[in-house]
């Protein structure tokens, strides 16, 4: 099929999304920049060199490269993110920090592989389920190598502790089965074991426990396991409809906790205020019905399913965040696409944007590309 130009409806929003994203992570970092000075030219320098400077590399190679070269190494890049998530637990090659173990270590540089887990996940199953085709329907080529794939991810996650990720990846997995033709009585049976699972893990892990208690009642413990939430909705409040302005948050000067990261929506909400977030909100919805345009005229199974993955994990990570920031949901700590501090994250999704855009040149011929 002959190459079209990219979608350039798509390509806008994610540029919106990344200028937005790479304003407020500097006004929120801001905070640091008051304690001290090395660390916040430590922490821009690894955004917006690293992050954003190898993410637009990325991007433009990953544009250029054909989809189907994906497909084809697809195994070996899953197994190479599995490989590198676990080296996290080699001495002296992992780094921990807040009690978690998730972070490498290379040099004065440090990365989240589970990032590149996420990414390698999607590629590896969209590439099984069009290879399956018709007999996802059978289970034991639906079901059972999307159990297998998911047990071993959870080894791995649950024992960093990475609930957040583990979650999401669960959740962009099962949606692939659904989208791929995978009954729904398997479907709700995933997601009813999946909760299962998840309540079991709560039920023996104290810091989820608190978060769930938080949840529930966010003035439960203001000064311990809700003091987040807490500064999150004071932020959001005092931003009123038009918000303080452009650098004037003031909760992030000692009051939210990482609020470059974890609580970056809230520093959003508290200097654009209620037109700012609703306006952030509806970019990533137009992010996802545009993704999904170009996952239904995708030229094939694989281009389909890929480009639905990527704008799924996408999705579900930012209402993750805007959910848990609003205490619609559990506190996650996931990071915000595109906003939040994490240079990895950062490159990773600029390059999964890249598979897109390239994906975006071979839609079917009766499609309209505005």
């Amino acid at each position: 099929m002959r190459e079209k130009k990219v979608d350039k409806f798509f390509l806008i929003i994610v540029i919106l999304l990344v200028t937005i994203g790479v304003a407020m992570f500097v006004s929120a970092s801001l905070g640091i920049l008051v304690k001290n000075e090395k660390i916040f030219y430590s922490v821009l320098f690894n955004q917006i060199v690293l992050g954003l400077g190898l993410g637009l590399l990325s991007m433009y190679v990953a544009l250029k490269i054909n989809y189907k070269f994906w497909r084809k190494y697809s195994f070996y890049i899953f197994l190479f993110s599995i490989l590198i998530t676990a080296a996290v637990f080699i001495p002296y090659l992992g780094w921990s920090h807040g009690g978690a173990q998730r972070w490498l270590k290379l040099g004065p540089v440090s990365m989240q592989p589970v990032e590149i887990l996420k990414f390698g996940f999607v590629i590896y199953f969209a590439a099984w389920l069009s290879w399956v085709k018709n007999r996802v329907q059978d289970f034991r080529f639906g079901i059972l190598p999307f159990g297998i794939m998911l047990a071993i991810i959870a080894v791995i996650l649950l024992k960093q502790p990475d609930t957040k990720s583990f979650i999401l990846i669960a959740v962009t997995g099962i949606s692939m089965l659904f989208i791929s033709g995978v009954p729904m009585k398997y479907i709700l049976g995933l997601g009813m074991g999946a909760l299962l699972v998840l309540g079991s893990f709560v039920f023996f892990t104290p810091y989820l426990q608190e978060r769930v208690k938080t949840f529930i009642d966010p003035s439960v413990d203001p000064r311990g396991s809700s003091y987040q939430i807490q500064q999150s909705l004071i932020a959001l409040g005092s931003g009123g409809v038009f918000g303080r302005g452009f650098g004037q948050s003031i909760q992030k000067f000692s009051y939210l906790p990482e609020p470059q990261g974890d609580s970056i929506f809230a520093v959003l909400g508290e200097e654009l205020g209620f037109v700012g977030t609703v306006g952030t909100i509806m970019l990533y919805l137009f992010f996802a019905l545009r993704g999904f345009r170009i996952a239904n005229h995708s030229p094939d199974s694989f281009g389909r399913l890929l480009v639905s993955g990527i704008v799924i994990l996408v999705t579900v990570q930012s209402f993750m965040h805007i959910a848990s920031i609003t205490g619609v949901f559990p506190l996650t700590g996931v990071p915000l696409p595109f906003m939040s501090h994490g240079g990895t994250s950062l490159m990773i999704y600029l390059a999964a944007i890249g598979i897109v855009l390239n994906i975006s040149k071979f839609q079917q011929k009766n499609v309209k590309s505005l």
